[in-house]
């Protein structure tokens, strides 16, 4: 069993930023993928970025955040991180993190993040 907690999500003006964190315990496997995914009210949950094992693990970004926000990981921590700037009120969401690998799928209990003025 693989767990994760999230934090860092709240409440921020058009054009600021936020660092959502995620910390993985438990039985993690050496080849894994971490990332984040967002969900908003009446939306389809969807990729905002993912990174795979290890210090130089590749990236992959949704094309609505790409340019705005960058994934990171510190393995030795089991930490994934999420620098989100130039927010968007579209980037209301609950944002949750992922971790996969072979078939199996984990994820955190979800962190609101809420773009408004």
């Amino acid at each position: 069993q693989v767990q994760l907690v999230e934090s860092g999500g709240g409440l921020v003006q058009p054009g600021g930023s936020l660092t959502l964190s995620c910390v993985a315990s438990g039985s993690i496997p050496s080849l894994h993928a971490m990332g984040w995914f967002r969900q908003a009210p009446g939306k389809q949950r969807e990729l905002v970025a993912a990174v795979g094992s290890g210090d130089g693990g590749m990236t992959n970004y949704g094309e609505s955040v790409k340019g705005r926000f960058t994934i990171s990981r510190d393995g030795a921590k089991h930490t994934v991180y999420l620098q989100m700037n130039n927010l968007k009120p579209e980037d209301t969401a609950v944002y949750y993190c992922h971790l996969g690998y072979a078939s199996r799928n984990y994820w955190g209990q979800g962190t609101q993040v809420t773009v408004s003025s």
